[in-house]
């Protein structure tokens, strides 16, 4: 082998023991930083030289011209990657739920309903008080005003309810241009990592660190899938949709509903549109809504992946009332796997169920005596506790569409509870305190235990609690899959200081080695030199 093919030798050795050496430097001093991966080195020997073939030997008669760099490859998991995106969607959309769930307690006061209870309970101590003496002018004023302080109560809790699916409606909006944006941005960097990589001498890993972490938030969000071609390019579906494509992204779009300002995920490229008068395009959103919310939330058919998704289910499309519950079908297609609509209709069934029991109670006595005078108003019509503000039977007694008759407010004398033969209406107040106690309530159509209206409420507490429970439950065996399955990632993709300090060291020595032979062929070429010189 001659000598000067040996310096080569030497110095392929020196210059990829340096790029190991920049690599392990890289790795250390990255040991922090989010989302990076260890690189790591692949050396390769260069071709070998043939002296002799000889078939009656072992081997052929060869030597090496040394070794080269191949690449540095990112060392990562593709099984664990889509394992620990999966898991951590399931877990982003019960940790949406569980907060959702704990502000509907402390809108109710902390699991016990504090505020809106003791309502409930004035009331129902006044009615049996009045019971009592039905034609106290003092407890007839202290009905009244119970009657008031339910009802105001009810609405606050009520606006609490829609506040939240206010909050949601941003939180959702918020959500679908940060996904949008990630999209622009992974298409960004499959240029990027196109041009890096187009001369086939490295590979753009930190540029592939940054698409991995926005897949990762990506899959926090809703369900995806990937691909990454021979050239290095990732393409996207979210929620079964081409996302994410070569060249472009396919922007996700919200469309606001006019009467409730609720905001709708859909996909433009796959909508329908109709051209109102004054030329502007509204889109059919029939089947081009990014979440269909008919489908049942269950972890086998992958229907509770994302925060993205539990948001949307938990805020449903519209405002709930009792009207939701009068339907099972309905109610089980479009109001049961919305938290916040379903508590919304059982909460408004609650109040619409105490308020008609109070005025057909109060009806029934105006009925029962002739003449215009008990019970009646001065047009003969009889006296309603609560009043409508608006007459639309699609709303009825909703909260929010009725107040307490102001007449009333100004003379609770005028119920009197003495029938016109002077004698206290005993009857009446009996049924009042019936209407109250009667167990003939359900929460909804698909809870057969009755309850009294007493009870209704506290049912409805322990629901909510319930839910909350279970969602926590599932929320922390899922934050164990997803820690697990990190850590187990990490033990791959992650930086060891002391794993690394043992490759500088190798790579050092490896250096130093190289730097000797490559002296030590050096003192031999001069010591020839020297000799053929003399």
């Amino acid at each position: 082998m001659p000598l000067f093919g040996s310096l080569y030798i030497g110095a392929s050795g020196l210059q990829t023991s340096q790029n190991a050496l920049n690599t392990t430097a890289h790795n250390m001093t990255n040991v922090d930083t989010q989302a990076y991966t260890r690189q790591q080195i692949l050396l390769n020997t260069r071709t070998y030289q043939t002296l002799s073939v000889s078939a009656s030997a072992v081997s052929y008669q060869q030597y090496g011209l040394g070794v080269y760099y191949a690449q540095t490859r990112q060392v990562r998991d593709m099984f664990l990657d889509k394992t620990y995106r999966k898991e951590s969607g399931r877990s982003a959309f019960y940790e949406a739920n569980t907060k959702v769930i704990d502000e509907m307690e402390d809108l109710f006061g902390e699991f016990q309903g504090v505020e809106f209870s003791q309502a409930l309970s004035n009331l129902w101590d006044t009615v049996q008080d009045l019971d009592g003496d039905p034609c106290d002018l003092t407890q007839q004023n202290l009905f009244v005003s119970r009657c008031n302080e339910f009802l105001t109560r009810a609405a606050l809790v009520y606006k609490g309810l829609s506040d939240m699916q206010d909050n949601l409606n941003g939180q959702i909006k918020k959500n679908v241009d940060l996904l949008n944006d990630y999209g622009e941005e992974l298409v960004a960097l499959n240029k990027q990592v196109l041009r890096a990589e187009a001369g086939g001498v490295e590979n753009a890993n930190d540029l592939r660190d940054r698409r991995n972490y926005i897949l990762d938030e990506m899959s926090k969000m809703g369900k995806i899938s990937y691909t990454e071609d021979i050239y290095g390019v990732i393409t996207v579906k979210f929620e079964g949709v081409d996302f994410v494509n070569t060249e472009a992204v396919n922007k996700m779009d919200v469309y606001a509903d006019p009467d409730t300002g609720f905001y709708t995920p859909y996909w433009p490229q796959l909508a329908n549109y109709i051209e109102t008068s004054w030329g502007e395009k509204i889109p059919v959103l029939d089947n081009c809504t990014v979440f269909d919310t008919t489908q049942e939330i269950r972890s086998s058919l992958n229907t509770d992946i994302g925060s993205l998704r539990a948001l949307v289910y938990a805020r449903g499309d519209k405002r709930a009332t009792y009207h939701d519950l009068e339907d099972a079908e309905v109610y089980n297609r479009d109001i049961s796997q919305s938290l916040l609509m379903n508590v919304q209709a059982e909460f408004d069934r609650l109040v619409n169920k105490v308020v008609t029991a109070i005025n057909g109670v109060l009806e029934e006595a105006a009925k029962s005596e002739p003449g215009t005078g008990y019970m009646k108003d001065e047009d003969g019509n009889p006296i309603q506790m609560f009043e409508l503000i608006s007459e639309d039977p699609k709303k009825g007694y909703t909260i929010g569409n009725m107040v307490v008759n102001e007449d009333l407010k100004r003379e609770p004398g005028t119920l009197s509870f003495r029938l016109q033969d002077g004698s206290e209406d005993k009857a009446t107040t009996a049924k009042l305190k019936a209407a109250f106690s009667e167990e003939t309530h359900t929460l909804n159509p698909n809870v057969e235990t009755k309850v009294s209206l007493i009870g209704y409420y506290s049912n409805l507490i322990d629901q909510v609690a319930i839910t909350g429970e279970a969602n926590k439950e599932i929320k922390d065996v899922q934050e164990e899959v997803v820690n697990e399955t990190f850590s187990a990632r990490e033990m791959i993709i992650g930086v060891s200081d002391s794993e690394e300090m043992e490759f500088m060291i190798k790579f050092q020595n490896a250096f130093n080695a190289s730097s000797r032979y490559v002296n030590v062929i050096n003192e031999m070429i001069e010591h020839i030199l020297s000799t053929l010189g003399r």
